[in-house]
This record gives C-alpha cells, sequence and structure tokens, in this order.
C-alpha cells in the first residue's frame, strides 16, 4: 500500500485528546487519524447508498405489505419498553 503525507491544521485540544488515545491505545497518531479518516468516508459513502436506495422505494408496495402484518399484541415478555 502506498502512503502520502497530509498536512492538516486541527484545534490544539484535539490534538491532544489524539495524542492521548494514541498513548493509551498503544498506536501512532497516524494510525489513530487513518482509522478516523476511514471510518468518516465509510459512513459518508454508507448515507449515500441508503440515500440512492430510498430514493428507489416504492412506498405504496411498502404500505401494502405492512398493511398484511396482523395487529396482534405483543407476548408477555416482547413488549417495549
Amino acid at each position: 500500500m502506498t502512503m502520502s503525507t497530509l498536512e492538516v491544521r486541527i484545534p490544539d485540544l484535539l490534538l491532544k485528546r489524539v495524542n492521548e488515545v494514541a498513548v493509551k491505545e498503544k498506536v501512532s497518531v497516524d494510525q489513530i487519524v487513518s482509522i478516523a479518516l476511514a471510518a468518516q468516508v465509510s459512513a459518508s459513502q454508507v448515507r449515500e447508498s441508503i440515500s440512492s436506495r430510498a430514493r428507489r422505494v416504492d412506498w405504496q408496495k411498502v404500505d401494502d405489505i405492512l398493511a398484511r402484518v396482523p395487529a396482534n399484541r405483543p407476548l408477555p415478555g416482547e413488549e417495549v419498553r
């Protein structure tokens, strides 16, 4: 895997917290930042995918399916609290 260098400006307090996490987790600051960036990119891709799927939903079909679900009371122990 090739690696690139990225120069960023972040608040001092955030850098302090990143350093604390790196020490606690016994990893480098680079690893913490890479993991955080990967998580953010992944979350963005998931949001885009969900939005794309939501635009294709036939809500009338969803309503038709849900209308077929019986309106039974939950069994004891299955109640939502």
